[in-house]
Formats: C-alpha cells, sequence, structure tokens
C-alpha cells in the first residue's frame, strides 16, 4: 500500500514519488532471485546515484541532496519495503559519508563528497572488529604514521559491501586508548587491503559481508578525517545517524510484512469466511498495524529533532529498538498468519522474519540500545 505520509514540503512528495516509482521498477522484480541465489545487483547502486537517491540529506553545493533527515529516512523505508538489503546498504553509504561531510575539511569535502553523494561511489563503514563490536574503544587494528602516510595493520570485521564498496571510513588506533582512535577516507583499491569470503548470512544475501585485512597497507596522510585520536567520537556520532537509517529500513520490512499479511489475510477464507474476519485474526493484524505506526512515529520524531539542531542520541537509541523489535515481531505474525505457507519461500513472509532478525543487532544490538537510553536518563 501506499503511506498516507506527511511531508514538509512538494518537494519532498515528488522524491517519494520518484522513490516508490524506481523501487517497483529496479527493486521489486529483481529482490526474489538476487536474494535466493546471493547475487550482487550490478549497476543497481549507480541507478540510486543516477536518481539522486544516495547523498539525500548533504548539502547540494556537493551534489548531495539537501533534504531533512525526515525526508531521507522515509526514502529509505520505501526501499527497504521493496528490497531490505539494497535499503541497508544506502543507509551504510549514507553514514560511511557522514564524517567526511561533518568532520572533514572544506579541501576534503570539496576533493571527496561529489563522487560519494553523487552516486560515482558507494561506501562501506569499518568500525567493527572481530573482537571489538560493541565495544568499539577495544579496537586493534593500528595505524602508524610514516612519512609517507598511514600504515595500517590488522582486521576488521562485519563490513557491509566489503570487496564492493569504493571507499571505506575506517577506524584504527594511532595511540593506546580510548582517545587513541583515528577516522580516515580509505580507498576501497589499496595494496595490501584484502577481503575475506562474504559470510553466510541468514539473509540480506545480495550485499555481502566481510572481514576486511590490512596488511601493512599504505594510505595518504591528507585521508586522516579530523583530528588523530578523534575517531571515537566520529564513530559514536555516525552511529546515532545510522540508528535512524536502520529504523527506517526496520520499518519498511515490517511495513511490507503487514501489506502481504493483510492481502493474504482478504483472500484467504476460514470456515465460511475470509479469514481477517475472525477476530482472533483481525487483532493480529491489527497490533501488526500499530507496531509499524509506532515504528514510523518514533524514528519520524528522532528524526525532526536531529532536522532543527536538538539532541537526539537517546531518541535515536528509542527509534532503533522500538523499530526493530516491531520488525521482529510483525514479521513473525506475519508468517503465523499465513500458516504452513509462511514457512515456504513461496511467499516472501518468511524472508522479511529474517531480515528484521539483523535489524536488532547491527548499528549497535538493542542491548546496547537500552543501555544508552538507560544511561541518558539518569544524567542531571
Amino acid at each position: 500500500m501506499t503511506i498516507d505520509r506527511l511531508l514538509p514540503t512538494q518537494e519532498a512528495e515528488d522524491l517519494l514519488a520518484l522513490t516508490r516509482e524506481i523501487a517497483d521498477k529496479e527493486l521489486a522484480p529483481r529482490v526474489d532471485k538476487h536474494e535466493r541465489e546471493e547475487l550482487y545487483p550490478e549497476g543497481l547502486f549507480r541507478t540510486l546515484g543516477e536518481a539522486g537517491l544516495l547523498g539525500l540529506p548533504y548539502p547540494e553545493e556537493y551534489d548531495g541532496g539537501g533534504q531533512p533527515y525526515e525526508v531521507y529516512l522515509q526514502v529509505i523505508e520505501e526501499l527497504a519495503a521493496r528490497w531490505a538489503a539494497v535499503a541497508v546498504a544506502t543507509s551504510v553509504h549514507t553514514m560511511s559519508a557522514y564524517a567526511l561531510m561533518t568532520y572533514g575539511t572544506e579541501e576534503q569535502r570539496q576533493r571527496w563528497a561529489p563522487g560519494i553523494l553523487g552516486g560515482g561511489m558507494v561506501g562501506g563503514y569499518s568500525l567493527s572488529e572481530p573482537q571489538a563490536g560493541s565495544d568499539a574503544a577495544a579496537l586493534t587494528c593500528k595505524a602508524v604514521r610514516e612519512a609517507a602516510g598511514y600504515r595500517i595493520t590488522g582486521s576488521k570485521a562485519w563490513i557491509t559491501h566489503g570487496g564492493k564498496a569504493d571507499f571505506y571510513t575506517l577506524f584504527a588506533r594511532t595511540s593506546a586508548g580510548s582517545r587513541g582512535i583515528s577516522c580516515f577516507l580509505a580507498p576501497g583499491a589499496t595494496e595490501g587491503l584484502t577481503f575475506g569470503r562474504p559470510e553466510e548470512k541468514m539473509g540480506l544475501h545480495a550485499i555481502p559481508t566481510t572481514a576486511a585485512h590490512w596488511d601493512g597497507a599504505l594510505i595518504e596522510a591528507d585521508r586522516l578525517i579530523g583530528s588523530e585520536g578523534q575517531g571515537l567520537q566520529i564513530a559514536l556520532s555516525a552511529l546515532d545517524s545510522g540508528r535512524l537509517g536502520i529504523a527506517a529500513c526496520a520499518t519498511g520490512v515490517a511495513q511490507a510484512a503487514l501489506d502481504a499479511a493483510v492481502a493474504y489475510a482478504n483472500e484467504r477464507t476460514a470456515f465460511g469466511r475470509k479469514i481477517i474476519d475472525h477476530q482472533g485474526l483481525g487483532f493480529v493484524l491489527a497490533d501488526m498495524a500499530a507496531a509499524v505506526d509506532s515504528a514510523r512515529a518514533t524514528y519520524l520524531d528522532a528524526a525532526r529533532r536531529r532536522d532543527a539542531g536538538r539532541p537526539y542520541s537517546r531518541q535515536a537509541s528509542v527509534a532503533k529498538l522500538i523499530a526493530t523489535d516491531a520488525a521482529m515481531k510483525v514479521t513473525t505474525d506475519a508468517v503465523q498468519v499465513y500458516g504452513g505457507y509462511g514457512y515456504t519461500r513461496d511467499f516472501p513472509v518468511e524472508r522479511y522474519m529474517r531480515e528484521a532478525k539483523i535489524m536488532q543487532i547491527f548499528e549497535g544490538t538493542n542491548q546496547i540500545q537500552r543501555l544508552v537510553i538507560s544511561r541518558r536518563l539518569s544524567r542531571p
């Protein structure tokens, strides 16, 4: 169904209409085959970039879309309702551009932003390590300063678009302690950088997730973003925005599951009536709808605070927590609505359920979101 959205401008209305058109034409017809066969959608991100969908929340002067976050996130939701893996990768790309656009120098933005925001490049985010997931301060990948630049040695993990991205926002240790982490805009094609075999995941099959191995790779000194030791601050700031992207992805998947369940419940009959007319099932669908509406409301509240320049870190964690838990519940209920058919690959609801699970985990597990929320509550 087409969501009745409250958008701030006519331009935003037109952008959402364009997004739905592209999603229906380019994403929906391809998703089943690509997810089932684990095929990367070659050329698709260039199509999204040419449509202006890869730089939406960044300034137009750098080839961005100049859109508020509340509009950008609703674009992400529409993409996710058709193809979650593509929406997640788009969200990660946007988060990967954040360090450059927020902490980079004007010279750095002029040099790299047009390619990143204009659709010529796709980015990955390289923070996690095998032993440093939720505890980002524990990372050990090293960046040693030399005359020619920084020599990077170590391994990173769980990189969306690993081996496919044109650049990676990389976090590496330049000195000891939590203030010893620095941020780099690293080229995807770098001598000494290799990638592991794509992870065999439960869902999001079309976009690879890999480890990266830096074997003394040299990157130029001017690819340092911000100052040495500022990396953890940059990473955590970027994650606030990234969590909103995942909340929007989760809402899109939940909406798709709800739409499928409602359509099926209107077609299937039992005991002489459509199954939607049986109160027990009608109430399940009502709860699903309420969960989707609530998820959307929480991420939009956080986005509007961000757009207004107000603190939104707690609200971002609330949105990520509420939306991803809702997606898990709604997609599970959608499988239940379909009965035995829902457990087969003949219908998309089993895929939605698998896709929803990871959204409770990445960009900070939902246990970490509860920790963030509780700590914000205890502050005076």
